[in-house]
């Protein structure tokens, strides 16, 4: 579990409670069942009508790639890589065949593959870069999903509001009513401006974060891979692929001496 999500997600919640409490204004003001269901799944079914059906099939995927810890281990891939080139320029890149059922990553152990088998590298790169770029269209389309859900969800708070000054108008004799009325309109608006603000747009970037985690990862791989089948050095593909890190893993990858 993404810890990080967890307390942005419940502490800015609580946060709001606490603004409330703080104002000297009671809770049961600011609850209404029906202006939260209109917001949360009339923004939702919105979405859900602007996408083919297979995409809202996956939401429970995407809401796992947001509330599970994922974590990338660059310096075990770039060690891996290494020490395969080492092996290769030894004894030959054939060499490699028996260690390529050891490895983890289908993407990687395609790659080497392909360059066992003596694919033209400039085939091996179109062929890596075709897969990033339908990896990259898959995970858009979850990003955008939530992106679209931002968007929709304030403007339902605004139906929700316009309904209620609506029927507010429609008893405009009946003066007691109008400022709880009012208030009453009001609180679909902030239902949907907490909905996409607190919720749905941090989800969306924390999607954009495991997209660009994992591209880099996929990048490393396809560095690498070209690398070997051109023969270069290891310490020189080391170099090269150590650049991918931040500057302190980086440091803490050159000082533990790499491989």
């Amino acid at each position: 579990m993404d810890i990080a999500t967890i307390i942005g997600f419940v502490g800015g919640f609580i946060l709001i409670i606490l603004s409330i409490i703080v104002s000297g204004a009671s809770l049961i003001l600011y609850a209404d069942l029906g202006s939260l269901v209109l917001v949360i799944f009339g923004s939702f079914l919105a979405t859900v009508a602007a996408n083919p059906l297979s995409v809202t099939r996956n939401f429970g995927k995407y809401m796992s790639f947001i509330f599970k810890k994922y974590k990338y281990d660059y310096t075990g891939v770039i060690t891996t890589i290494v020490s395969f080139s080492e092996k290769a320029r030894r004894e030959g890149i054939l060499a490699l065949e028996d260690d390529i059922e050891d490895l983890d990553e289908p993407f990687l152990k395609k790659g080497i593959q392909l360059a066992v088998d003596g694919t033209d590298p400039e085939i091996i790169k179109n062929m890596l870069f075709i897969e990033l770029d339908k990896l990259g269209e898959r995970h858009n389309v979850g990003i955008g999903f939530f992106n679209l859900w931002a968007g929709v969800g304030p403007a339902f708070g605004m139906i929700g509001t316009l309904l209620g000054l609506i029927q507010m108008l429609a008893n405009l004799e009946d003066q007691s009513n109008l400022a709880s009325g009012m208030a009453l309109a009001l609180i679909t608006t902030l239902y949907g401006s907490v909905l996409a603000n607190l919720f749905l747009l941090p989800m969306k970037t924390k999607l954009e974060g495991r997209h660009a985690a994992e591209m880099m990862m996929k990048e490393i791989m396809v560095e690498g891979i070209l690398s070997i089948q051109g023969g270069d050095n290891p310490r020189m593909i080391q170099m090269k692929l150590a650049a991918f890190l931040p500057p302190k893993e980086r440091s803490i990858f050159e000082q533990t001496g790499g491989v």
